[in-house]
């Protein structure tokens, strides 16, 4: 069952073709108890994989203003350790950052082995803002698909999982939802001129959205394209495709457990062989397990 479109090879997409509006007959109901479900298989498929240290897990969340990206990492990612976690969200950069290329950031920012690192906004920031205001020239930013490219085959050949969501919601969601702000005092603190300002040029970011995500997707970095007006939906159906993802490496990460597990054990068992201490006190042990 798929509850979001998957993209992965170049191609031309037209947004206004997939639906903001949940896919599946799923009820919000059946979705709750399957996104906790969901919740704990991740949280077994995180510790296996922070355990066997060969892989880490690279999530790129990008979407319209009030799109569900901070939602989504509050609702979803509950269910994991948060030691075995980053987020890194991308705003305005600073000055020590503009300075660099344009990829700096993200790179410096790539989750080590066994870690889940997740970017709130992220590199794509780069084709998307700076095409849509015109801050750098035309050429620049048109190069960039295929150094984020090969930015992220890099990532793939040193055993970085890549997952890459767009969070599709429709423009009547957005204005609900920054009205909804302006009315909820719970979330007043989101409200910001500049989400109104930037919904002039909805359009563009369309185009932009359209381009970033056709010319960037390959079978070890795909797209996801997520319904998203209902909240609770999207929550399910990246909980749903994180897993289905992360369950194909689970065989490759007990049989490195396994083989960590007898390395450690030799360990020891030199190691009390040196010093009868240690082996006196794992027999008293024992004997006191009974």
């Amino acid at each position: 069952m798929s509850y979001l479109y998957t993209i992965d090879q170049n191609t031309k997409i037209n947004l206004s073709g997939y639906s903001t509006d949940r896919i599946d007959k799923i009820s919000k109901e059946d979705a709750a108890a399957h996104t906790s479900e969901l919740g704990t298989d991740l949280n077994i498929l995180q510790e296996a994989m922070y355990a066997a240290a060969t892989h880490s897990l690279l999530i790129v969340l990008q979407a319209m203003d009030t799109g569900g990206k901070d939602g989504t990492v509050s609702h979803v990612f509950k269910y994991i350790n948060p030691q075995g976690c980053n987020v890194t969200s991308f705003k305005e950069p600073a000055p020590d950052e503009s300075g660099r290329d344009f990829l700096w950031r993200a790179h410096h920012a790539v989750p080590l082995k066994g870690m889940m690192q997740i970017f709130n906004r992220s590199h794509y920031e780069d084709v998307l803002v700076v095409r849509v205001h015109d801050l750098v020239p035309d050429k620049v930013w048109k190069r960039r698909y295929e150094q984020i490219e090969e930015f992220e085959s890099l990532l793939d050949t040193d055993n970085t999982i890549i997952l890459k969501f767009f969070l599709h919601i429709s423009k009547g969601e957005q204005r609900e939802r920054l009205l909804a702000r302006e009315e909820d005092p719970d979330k007043a603190w989101k409200l910001s001129t500049n989400d109104w300002h930037e919904r002039l040029f909805w359009d563009k970011y369309v185009d932009a959205y359209e381009d970033a995500i056709g010319k960037t997707a390959v079978k070890h970095a795909p797209w996801y394209i997520v319904p998203a007006n209902d909240k609770w939906y999207r929550n399910h159906a990246i909980a749903e495709k994180l897993v289905s993802v992360l369950k194909h490496y689970k065989p490759e990460w007990e049989t490195s457990l396994k083989e960590l597990g007898e390395r450690n054990k030799k360990e020891l068992a030199v190691l009390r062989a040196r010093d009868p201490r240690l082996a006196k006190e794992a027999e008293c042990e024992k004997e006191r397990k009974g």
